[in-house]
């Protein structure tokens, strides 16, 4: 359905994006990662052909992106990270409009609204003016703006951004439910929104893709990992040194000191390694004072702080 290939974008001499290929098959919702920068809104514009790019392809169900643009346009639906809103109509009139430029026969406009204002959870708003809506209701308008037309992708940069809890939690349903007809893809840098919603994710870090799978593709690369916490009380130059030391430790963190003698640090092990017994040893042999160890769970946004860190 969506095809980029070698996609490279350069503004003067700054690379945007390095030559990166992705695929999303029809019916998938797919989470594009990573963090501010990285290089998502970007991607967005050139598949939604706002923006062309320097370099390689993008082939929309078959079509060039840069040869027949109108006609991609009309198979995508496109919510942008800052809604353009026309804030003095009623939402109903809004809607109406962008069914008009979209060359919705006049007859099924009404029609159109109302499906996509029912989709997205506007029935109740409906006769309201944009400028009185709260921030939520607003991306839901934005939602019913990009489905009107009933387009086969919905492209939606940062859907969430700027929301509430509650908010992010309805915005998220509407994404899902919308996701059982369409093909979708949105950007975003809160790993819990891929997590609750995709069916796959895509991580992208300096223009690079630095990691793609699902979520729990990279649940189980986090429970690979063994990450203990440790307080110890001694001489800090001498304790870090035998830790890093320590067989099978890939990383040592120091967290926390609570005095000049008494020092917190995370230890990550590598892959299924359970270093507890050879730690305990060297704590033991050392005669350093223990005061605290714990195993701690690595998280997603562990491994989404290693790939794009």
């Amino acid at each position: 359905m969506i095809e980029v290939k070698d996609l490279e974008k350069k503004i003067g001499e700054n690379v945007i994006l390095d030559k990166i290929s992705f695929t999303v098959n029809k019916g998938e919702i797919v989470g594009f990662l990573g963090p501010n920068g990285a290089g998502k809104s970007t991607t967005m514009k050139i598949i939604t052909t706002f923006w062309t790019q320097n370099a390689g392809e993008i082939i929309i169900d078959g079509l060039d992106g840069l040869v027949e643009p109108i006609k991609v346009r009309r198979k995508i639906g496109y919510l942008p990270e800052n809604v353009p809103l026309y804030e003095d109509m009623l939402v109903s009139e809004y809607l109406t409009f962008v069914a008009e430029t979209r060359s919705i026969p006049k007859i099924e406009i009404r029609e159109k609204v109302l499906l996509a204002a029912h989709k997205c959870g506007l029935e109740k708003v409906l006769n309201r003016p944009i400028d009185e809506l709260s921030k939520g209701f607003r991306q839901r308008v934005g939602l019913a703006q990009a489905i009107i037309h009933d387009p086969e992708i919905l492209i939606l940069d940062e859907p969430t951004t700027g929301l509430d809890p509650n908010q992010i939690v309805e915005i998220r349903e509407v994404i899902k439910n919308l996701g059982k007809e369409k093909t979708v893809i949105f950007s975003t840098h809160i790993l819990s929104e891929v997590s609750a919603t995709c069916d796959r994710v895509i991580i992208i870090n300096n223009g690079k893709i630095v990691g793609e799978g699902t979520p729990a593709d990279l649940a189980a690369r986090a429970a690979n990992k063994e990450l203990l916490y440790v307080k110890l009380k001694g001489v800090k130059e001498v304790i870090e040194n035998k830790l890093k030391n320590l067989a099978n430790v890939e990383a040592l963190k120091l967290v926390d000191t609570d005095s000049v003698d008494v020092f917190g640090y995370t230890i990550e092990s590598k892959e299924n390694i359970d270093i507890r017994p050879e730690l305990t040893r060297l704590i033991l042999d050392s005669g350093w004072a223990l005061l605290e160890i714990n195993k701690k769970t690595v998280s997603l946004e562990d491994v989404f702080r290693e790939l794009t860190k």
